[in-house]
């Protein structure tokens, strides 16, 4: 933990180091929450297509799911620092599947979009849940473990279109949403036998937002918010973006496919090089890039261009993700982590929801530049504002602070 930190007067025990079945198992079930979402993301254009639904809607309907995000986190995830960890889990991968359903039976607005909240509310809960059972498990190498857990998350978002370019053809735009639920609910079964450590932490508190008064899990929580600016906004963007611009599907598909690969190889690696460097500076660096891939996607000329950035833009979010959960990691002490995870979740669920309004809203009557430059400025103000308020943790050095947990 961080020498400006407080230690927890009854700080929960940890495992040694967790099996490999608990990694493996939570992250399949983290990588199937992903798996639903990345469906979405590559088929909204096909809503609006297929349905009518304006970009405008799908920007709300993007966004609403982190909404409900964001308060599920904020209200929900506490109740893992209270012995309900892995039930939270279960229980919110369950509800995603419901969730996915109803999206996939929907072929209007107020349908898919409550689809999207039930989904969002269950993402919400569950993820922070995972993310406490991987960081109590094995504190020691907490950099690794979140990179190899943020892999998953990404694989989960990448096979979305995999099973959407497989499956809507020749089935129509359910079959995608309903294989994921099923294949949700296998892994939830698969998991039941899994050892969790359920330690109960000392605080009794029902909300966790108290934790922002210490300045370096806030500049933590404004980081990894600022990802899912760039997150929420090039979600909204992408498919409607590429549509217009006449860009061969394939290529479309396959930019998000190949987008994430360097992030499931580079994620566990990042996320040692955050705990060994410094999570806070590795990701302010990493946000300023993509923010200047962000603005570039305003201007280039065609998808083709687009594509050949995001390559890029990829290299640098695979060595950077992780920064801003390592970061929240090695602040908060164990028997807060849930918590801690849900407020950051909550912040990242909440700014990703109004950039990805904002930029639906941008590009529908300003277009492709002003939606993509709004967003890249809005990134390196919210860096700069993390990074103050980390200022007294980044500017010391690594030796001079007590060794994580």
């Amino acid at each position: 933990m961080l020498s400006n930190t407080p230690s927890p007067t009854n700080q929960a025990p940890t495992n040694t180091a967790p099996s490999r079945q608990l990694l493996w198992g939570f992250s399949a079930l983290s990588a199937s929450l992903s798996a639903g979402y990345g469906v979405l993301f590559t088929i909204v254009g096909d809503y609006r297509d297929v349905y009518g639904i304006s970009a405008r809607s799908i920007g709300w309907i993007i966004g609403v799911g982190f909404f409900a995000g964001f308060l599920s986190q904020m209200l929900i995830a506490p109740i893992g620092d209270r012995g309900f960890a892995r039930r939270l889990v279960l229980v919110g991968v369950v509800v995603n599947a419901l969730g996915l359903i109803l999206m996939g039976i929907g072929d209007d607005t107020p349908t898919i979009m409550a689809g999207r909240i039930i989904s969002g509310l269950a993402i919400g809960s569950a993820t922070p849940a995972i993310r406490r059972i991987i960081v109590v498990g094995d504190p020691t190498n907490l950099g690794r473990n979140l990179g190899r857990l943020i892999a998953a998350d990404v694989f989960g978002f990448a096979l979305g279109p995999a099973v959407s370019a497989v499956l809507v053809g020749p089935f129509g735009l359910a079959a995608p949403f309903f294989v994921i639920a099923a294949v949700s609910l296998v892994l939830v079964a698969a998991t039941l036998r899994i050892k969790v450590n359920e330690s109960i932490g000392s605080t009794r508190r029902r909300l966790a937002v108290d934790l922002l008064r210490i300045r370096s899990f806030a500049g933590a929580v404004v980081l990894g918010g600022t990802t899912f600016v760039m997150i929420g906004a090039f979600d909204a963007l992408w498919d409607l973006v590429h549509t217009d611009l006449g860009t061969a599907n394939w290529m479309a598909n396959l930019g998000i496919s190949l987008f994430a690969v360097p992030l499931i190889i580079l994620g566990p690696i990042g996320g040692k090089l955050a705990q060994r460097t410094g999570p806070f500076r590795l990701a302010a660096s990493g946000l300023l890039g993509a923010a200047g891939f962000m603005a570039a996607y305003g201007f280039l000329p065609s998808g083709g261009w687009i594509f050949t950035f995001a390559m890029g833009h990829s290299l640098v979010d695979g060595l950077t993700i992780a920064a801003s959960g390592v970061a929240v990691g090695m602040t908060i002490p164990d028997d807060r982590q849930a918590g801690a995870q849900g407020v950051l979740g909550a912040a990242q669920a909440l700014m990703a929801g109004i950039a990805a309004v904002v930029t639906g809203i941008l590009y529908e009557s300003s277009g492709r530049t002003t939606a993509y430059v709004t967003a890249a400025i809005a990134m390196v103000v919210l860096v700069g504002v993390g990074m103050a308020l980390a200022s007294t943790t980044w500017r010391q050095p690594l030796s001079e602070r007590a060794p994580v947990r």
